[in-house]
């Protein structure tokens, strides 16, 4: 037991020291932990989520097209257009705007281009830009499990597919999407009233007396309206949104997909049929002694999902490339491909580091967490805030603790109803869209406070992941158990 524990000590130990780090350094780190389990510890090394990490290449690499194409810009306009329409209600406006971007586009890093907007809109209309910008950096996060292209749903869908609870993308965004919209409105809703307006604060007041200090607040604006859009950008977009329409439906008419005859060796896994005439199953030939290995049989196997969604994904990245005039090299040098880059190589260590542990130790932590489950499968929603918290990724959330929860035999509705727990991270004010939405709000309202834990996106990012869960789980029962 002592050992175990140690090892333990060494994966946390390792996800600390990389979220403290940061960035590369988070996958880097996780293996350096999985060395030490390995070659000082002797643990077998498990199976890195290759088929998941795919995905995310391939998805990353089109959305990356998509904002080298200036597609991603077209969309940032079409949605300040809006806002500036009605800045009265950018408190509700810049979350739906930052969460719906996000759903389209799978990450949450879009929500750059569109802050120092939002931003912009509440000072000229003298609203308290921290109401707007805390909600809607915590919307664009939230949003990832909402996401029909993100690595953490399509994780959870082909995860759960290899542990019999075969729930396909759209049916998890049907639970999710509308239970975190929900979450996000309550959220806005409760911001909307939060801190003094601009010109009853006096902190703020105090600021601008100076005359720097005021031309910074009130001499800049921030606009994408001034900005050309040709139609090779808005043909970009037409293209991408078709290859996320085309994910989906085949998901839904997946009898359409190729199929190709193959002998498969069934293993005695298929009724057999004597010579008598009487079926029988293979279970009953076993106890009574007979054997029926290597039973082989020609059968239509259909195309796998996940190699299907990243066809589609790089495909319609060619199709930008070629008849959009988006530049790779570009592509390569925006946040959007490099957050999602990070992000393959945080899940690539963060997972095989987590796989590595939970394989060699399952049966101790049945012991430890095993009747906890059985009683209280719920409680696995807390399990996956508190990592989140840690490793800064949904997506390693769950490609992490999705097969340790299946293996203690959590229900897969349970698991979908605590999905959107995988967002945890607005906790510790440490993430990249936190600390750039602080710096962009210009009035000095969107702040970390003094005691670390009393921020801006707490109270927010606690309101949205509770609201949003408790409607999860009420969807998820009344869909799937």
């Amino acid at each position: 037991m002592l050992i175990t524990i140690i090892e333990l000590l060494v994966v946390l130990l390792a996800l600390y020291l990389g979220s403290r780090y940061g960035s590369l350094a988070l996958g880097a780190i996780a293996g350096l932990g999985l060395a030490i389990l390995v070659f000082d510890h002797g643990l077998e090394p498990g199976t890195p989520p290759t088929n998941v990490i795919y995905i995310i290449v391939a998805a990353v690499t089109c959305a990356g097209i998509l904002q080298a194409s200036g597609g991603m810009d077209w969309l940032v306009q079409l949605t300040e257009k809006q806002l500036r329409k009605h800045p009265e209600r950018i408190t509700f406006y810049a979350p739906l705007s930052t969460f719906f971007l996000t759903v389209m586009v799978g990450t949450g890093h879009v929500m750059y281009t569109l802050m120092p907007i939002i931003t912009d809109v509440a000072i000229k209309k003298g609203i308290r830009p921290e109401r707007p910008c805390a909600i809607a950096s915590v919307a664009s996060m939230i949003a990832i499990v909402c996401s029909p292209v993100s690595a953490a749903v399509v994780a959870f869908s082909a995860i759960s597919a290899m542990n019999d609870f075969n729930v396909s993308i759209l049916q998890i965004v049907s639970v999710t999407l509308p239970a975190c919209l929900v979450g996000v409105i309550i959220a806005a809703a409760w911001s909307s009233k939060r801190g003094l307006d601009l010109d009853k604060d006096p902190e703020f007041q105090a600021r601008i007396a100076d005359p720097e200090q005021h031309d910074l607040v009130y001499g800049n604006t921030m606009t994408m309206l001034d900005k050309t859009i040709d139609k090779k950008s808005k043909r970009a977009v037409f293209i991408f949104a078709g290859a996320i329409l085309l994910i989906i439906l085949l998901a839904i008419f997946h009898q359409i997909l190729p199929a190709w005859d193959k002998v498969v060796d069934v293993n005695g896994a298929k009724d057999v049929l004597l010579p008598t005439g009487k079926t029988v199953s293979p279970a009953s030939l076993a106890s009574a002694g007979i054997v029926m290995a290597g039973v082989t049989e020609k059968v239509a196997v259909t195309i796998d999902m996940y190699l299907v969604i990243q066809i589609i994904f790089i495909t319609a990245a060619a199709l930008m490339i070629i008849f959009c005039g988006a530049k790779p090299k570009t592509a390569v040098a925006d946040n959007v491909w490099q957050s999602g880059m990070v992000a393959v190589v945080a899940i690539y260590g963060i997972a095989w580091l987590a796989n590595t542990f939970f394989h060699a130790h399952i049966q101790q932590v049945d012991e430890v967490v095993g009747t906890i489950i059985d009683n209280h499968a719920w409680t696995i929603a807390i399990i996956f805030f508190i990592f989140s918290v840690l490793i800064n990724s949904q997506a390693a959330v769950i490609v992490s603790l999705l097969p340790v929860a299946y293996a203690l035999d959590a229900p897969g509705w349970i698991l979908l109803g605590a999905l959107p727990c995988a967002y945890g991270y607005f906790f510790l004010p440490n993430y990249p869209t936190d600390i750039a939405t602080v710096n962009m709000d210009r009035t000095g309202t969107t702040k970390i406070g003094k005691y670390v834990l009393n921020h801006s996106f707490m109270v927010p990012g606690l309101i949205v992941v509770v609201c949003s869960t408790a409607i999860s789980y009420l969807l998820s029962y009344l869909f799937f158990g």
